[in-house]
């Protein structure tokens, strides 16, 4: 009787297994800010840190309280995203039950009517919600719509300029209350994230575990406010959006590879700042100060697409696509 055979071993499992193996399953925790050399070696792996009270000293992190922002903002109107449940650019079913990519309904508001939502929102003991307001331009806003503010943090990162030899290509600053969660994406970008007041609770993913993620073509959509306040989905035209639709938390769809998927956790303080690297997998969420709003600003740097970095990734993703649908 001859022996039963068993097929090749599963490309993909090696591929994650041994990633695991030679990798840490915790981000690095860094003593002080690194030098440009020593931030290049963790462009080169491609991996994570974290340095505790990095911006502890700035202007920003000492006084940034809501009396401080609406006096610095006194007047001024701002571009907030609004959903019901916090969901903004993410996979969401729509009245018909199809799985859609939907974007926020976007207004301007006062700002002063805004963070007062935001933080009488967050201190309500009601759980149910009308809607829920996100100040989170991806648009270099820190240094146009919230230029007021931009003197009070620091105007780029001196080692990440100096490894990278470029100036950031934006700075974004993000307000709201813990009711917003940033669905399971990534970014071409280098992001310097830091924390101003609250927390950010993160959950990552190396580019490698493309297969893990369930990625999906979705229809694109959008939130739009109906005349009696509400909101509602309605689909766009145009090309489908290849986006993640599995939540490493739990929930959401998963695939044959998600099991060997190992996230790291990792949590913001105030004055904290995170290294994530360019196309790594982050879902985000987040708590408040006493107030009642949480703040960051982060900086994105434009990620090498020479080399071999940016086709492995791309490798990956071509050959998870292929093997999920065999």
């Amino acid at each position: 009787m001859e022996p039963t055979r068993s097929g090749p071993p599963d490309p993909i499992i090696e591929l994650l297994t041994t990633y695991n193996e030679l990798n840490s399953s915790q981000v690095d925790q860094l003593l002080e800010v690194p030098s440009a050399l020593e931030f290049m070696r963790y462009v080169r792996a491609n991996r994570p840190f974290v340095v505790r009270g990095a911006a502890e000293d700035w202007s920003a992190t000492r006084t940034w309280d809501i009396e401080i922002l609406k006096e610095l903002l006194d007047g001024q109107s701002v571009q907030v995203a609004v959903t019901p449940a916090g969901n903004a650019d993410s996979p969401t079913r729509n009245n018909d039950g199809e799985l859609v990519f939907v974007k926020p309904w976007e207004e301007q508001q006062p700002f002063s009517e805004f963070i007062d939502f935001i933080s009488s929102q967050e201190k309500s003991s009601k759980r149910e919600v009308s809607e829920v307001r996100y100040a989170q331009t991806q648009n270099d806003n820190l240094r146009n719509e919230y230029a007021a503010l931009f003197s009070h943090v620091e105007k780029d990162i001196p080692w990440a300029r100096i490894a990278l030899q470029e100036e950031p290509e934006a700075i974004n600053l993000w307000i709201g209350n813990s009711r917003s969660v940033t669905a399971l994406h990534k970014d071409n970008y280098e992001n310097i994230y830091v924390q101003i007041t609250g927390e950010k609770h993160f959950t990552l993913l190396p580019p490698l575990t493309y297969a893990c993620v369930a990625e999906r073509e979705l229809t694109p959509a959008s939130y739009v406010r109906k005349h009696d306040g509400s909101l509602e989905i309605k689909k766009e035209g145009g090309d489908k959006v290849p986006f993640p639709t599995w939540n490493p938390d739990g929930g959401g769809h998963e695939t044959k590879y998600s099991k060997y998927a190992q996230p790291l956790k990792v949590t913001l303080r105030k004055g904290d700042l995170l290294y994530l690297p360019a196309l790594w997998y982050h879902k985000v969420s987040q708590s408040t100060n006493e107030e009642g709003i949480c703040c960051a600003v982060n900086y994105w740097y434009n990620m090498e697409w020479g080399g071999s970095f940016y086709p492995l990734c791309n490798f990956a993703r071509s050959a998870g696509i292929s093997a999920l649908n065999s």
